[in-house]
């Protein structure tokens, strides 16, 4: 039996994008940013990332990488952790 070779990336018709969390993520990001009085631009240089990526982000339209949520936890002064444990309260509220 012949190895087949590996390929990179997803297979076809996969998907790795939930619109929830990221919707859920999304929303925290901005509700946090918006208590801390902190426009989308100056998050996004704090981040490091473009202003329309993190658009995409608060949006929804974007699910952030690991290194992307450190970033934005970073940059908003809080955890990671804080960050998750908020989105997933999001989660579980929209799923009641």
């Amino acid at each position: 039996m012949q190895k087949r070779p590996i390929q990179r990336g997803r297979p076809a018709g996969a998907t790795t994008f939930e619109a929830e969390p990221a919707r859920a993520f999304g929303e925290t990001v901005r509700a946090l940013r918006s208590e801390h009085g902190v426009a989308q631009e100056a998050l996004a240089h704090l981040a490091g990332v473009e202003r329309s990526h993190m658009g995409k982000v608060e949006r929804g339209e974007h699910m952030p990488t690991l290194a992307l949520i450190l970033k934005i936890a970073r940059a908003l002064g809080c955890s990671s952790a804080e960050l998750m444990a908020e989105t997933e309260r999001r989660l579980a509220a929209s799923e009641s």
